[in-house]
């Protein structure tokens, strides 16, 4: 509880704060359904896991389908618990208590699109793209990006026997390319909003940044840490006001070079979370 009450001391001296979130901030709200065959992703996937045995939806992603037409099942249905399940707990509610009062901006790479359900969109940056959008898989001829919440009415009633009839296979409207979700990948598209979603956190960062900023990291794994934790860990070290925070159950690391100016939270982030909006709340009532 003292590093808790640490955290909420560096909250209100803080002059911004800038939340950059990986996949352990999903796990931290139960959606776990990414990396395992829990019971949320077998209640909406145990006739893909019978078959194939993939645990959870990202192996199922890069599963080698019999066809198209069932991969596309996969996908739309897959599609369809991203954009549809709510968090199982308040953790989001907690980190909105956290950083309300302050200026703050959020960069994550998660592609669930979560973050923007519960923060306005100018306060998040998606920087590894979203399951709300198709792309071309051809970049370089259709540079447009299509919601999937069209498709996701559209074609879902038409899935037969976990198929989509090979005439309904969504195709870009420029070149009749077939369609791949906007996320991270060999042909991911890197154009107007891509750079859009970096520009907010510019902006913000080029206006905060001879103030006191909170870094607070949540839920970065080791896989990518060159999007979010290695520039966290630079620019703590050349902003001489700001303090790095990283929550993180297993892998709370930071710069020896930044050491003195770091706090590592490795209990369970949710807990932490609800602890620290707790602590925040109560302080505001006395």
């Amino acid at each position: 509880m003292n590093d808790l009450e640490t955290v909420v001391t560096h909250i209100n001296d803080a002059d911004a704060i800038i939340i950059g979130a990986g996949s352990g901030m999903s796990n931290a709200a139960g959606m776990d359904f990414w990396y395992e065959a829990s019971p949320l992703f077998m209640k909406y996937m145990s006739d893909f896991y019978q078959k194939y045995h993939f645990e959870g939806i990202f192996k199922g992603f890069y599963n080698r389908f019999e066809s198209q037409e069932e991969r596309w099942a996969y996908l739309l249905k897959m599609l369809k618990m991203v954009s549809t399940i709510p968090p199982q707990n308040r953790v989001y509610d907690y980190l909105k208590t956290i950083i309300d009062n302050k200026p703050y901006h959020i960069i994550t790479t998660n592609q669930d699109m979560l973050f923007k359900k519960f923060f306005p969109n100018e306060h998040v940056s998606e920087i590894q793209g979203s399951w709300g959008y198709f792309q071309s898989k051809n970049t370089s001829t259709d540079k447009h990006l299509y919601p999937t919440a069209s498709f996701l009415d559209n074609l879902l009633p038409q899935i037969d026997n976990n198929r989509l009839p090979t005439e309904l296979i969504p195709k870009s409207e420029v070149d009749g390319t077939p369609l791949i979700p906007w996320v991270r990948g060999p042909e991911f598209l890197e154009d107007k909003k891509y750079y859009e979603e970096y520009e907010k956190a510019n902006q913000f960062l080029g206006k905060y940044r001879l103030k006191k900023i909170l870094f607070i990291e949540i839920g970065v794994g080791r896989m990518t840490p060159m999007f979010i934790q290695e520039p966290f860990w630079e620019m703590t070290n050349y902003m001489p006001q700001s303090f790095y925070i990283n929550f993180n159950p297993r892998d709370a690391l930071t710069n020896p070079a930044i050491k003195d100016r770091s706090l590592l939270i490795n209990s369970d982030t949710a807990k932490a979370l609800q602890n620290i909006s707790e602590l925040i709340k109560g302080g505001q009532n006395d």
